[in-house]
């Protein structure tokens, strides 16, 4: 069985090591969700890993709700990128854009004042984080079926302008409750049209999606990132292998790059759930690499490739206090630890001074 630090193809992008970035939200972006300065040093410092999964991207204003979080939709946007996907490739590193919509997770006050969209009329629990302080969530609406066709020409344009910014290809977020998550699962998705009902057509955005990202970009440079088990932002599913098996295949079908899944367990330490993972159904059914993420650490994850489930891991929260975290593994090194407080606050601080060992 191969190491964590052996190479792996990835569609189209040769990785030299299975020790993936997972997607950190870090909010450092302008208010018009500009990239900065600062994200050049803090994704070059992390160059090391075999593929950087960039933080979530929002592909349209109506699709963003998080303060600081940079998107992919305006000409300024695609041009603050270029430097930090130019300093990743200098750095010897590789880097895709995850592509995010985050449907009723969005709160009005990132929409002047306008109703969130998702697939049914549904609130999310808890509360939003604003430029003001934290808020109640609002009702979203439905997509309507004649807004659908927008949706999509919004991930092809995101794909378009990831391509234009250097990106070495995509990752579509349809996981963790947001938009795509929110189709998928049957705690939010009440549809009784073509999206809605049966898996079949509850996963058909979700292919739709893919389809049309992969033929912008490339079903080779076109990854996903799913989360079937466990309930994310109150979304869940009571059947999640009657979905999400399909879904898989489909995704294999159309050839994409690698498949991520993120995977709680009952000791999750962000995200816990006693619903079985699903990976090993997933497994059978999607012949591309596999990816997984959760809570892993070294030890875990060279067994979980060893046992075959999955041909690399994603780690996310060990990158944030360790740039060099597969240097630290390959030593044995100990982690450092990121206080949480700085985990999306402005400026350098917790973000670009954890030194390397």
């Amino acid at each position: 069985m191969p190491s964590l630090f052996d190479p792996i193809q990835l569609g189209a992008i040769h990785a030299p090591n299975r020790i993936l970035m997972a997607p950190l939200t870090r909010g450092r972006s302008t208010r018009g969700h500009v990239p900065t300065e600062i994200m050049q040093t803090y994704y070059a410092q992390r160059a090391g890993a075999g593929l950087i999964i960039s933080e979530a991207t929002g592909i349209s204003q109506q699709g963003l709700g998080w303060p600081y979080a940079p998107g992919l939709w305006t000409d300024e946007q695609t041009e603050a990128w270029k430097p930090v996907t130019d300093a990743v490739h200098k750095a010897g590193g590789r880097i895709v854009a995850q592509l995010w919509h985050m449907g009723r997770i969005v709160h009005p006050d990132f929409l002047g004042g306008a109703q969130p969209v998702s697939s049914s009329a549904t609130t999310a629990p808890d509360s939003a984080h604003t430029y003001d302080g934290k808020k109640p969530y609002a009702e979203a609406r439905a997509l309507t079926l004649e807004e659908i066709p927008a949706l999509l020409d919004d991930y092809v344009k995101a794909t378009r302008n990831a391509i234009a910014a250097g990106f070495d290809g995509v990752q579509i977020h349809a996981a963790n409750g947001y938009l795509i998550d929110q189709f998928l699962r049957d705690s939010d998705n009440f549809r009784d049209d073509i999206y809605g009902g049966s898996p079949a057509n509850r996963i058909r955005l979700l292919s739709e999606v893919a389809a049309a990202v992969a033929g912008e970009i490339g079903a080779d440079r076109t990854s996903v990132r799913l989360s079937p088990n466990g309930n994310t932002q109150g979304t869940i599913d009571s059947d999640p292998e009657s979905v999400f098996v399909p879904a898989a295949q489909a995704l294999s079908d159309l050839g994409i790059a690698f498949l991520e899944l993120r995977e709680p367990g009952p000791q999750g330490t962000f995200g816990r759930t006693d619903q079985p993972k699903v990976s090993p159904a997933i497994r059978k059914v999607f012949k591309g690499p596999l990816v997984l993420n959760s809570d892993y650490g070294f030890t875990d994850g060279q067994a979980t490739l060893d046992e075959g489930v999955a041909d690399a891991i994603a780690f996310g929260r060990p990158f944030i206090a360790n740039p060099d975290l597969p240097v630290r593994f390959s030593k044995k090194l100990p982690l450092a630890e990121a206080p949480m407080a700085t985990w999306y606050s402005q400026g350098p601080e917790g973000y670009i001074d954890y030194p390397a060992a």
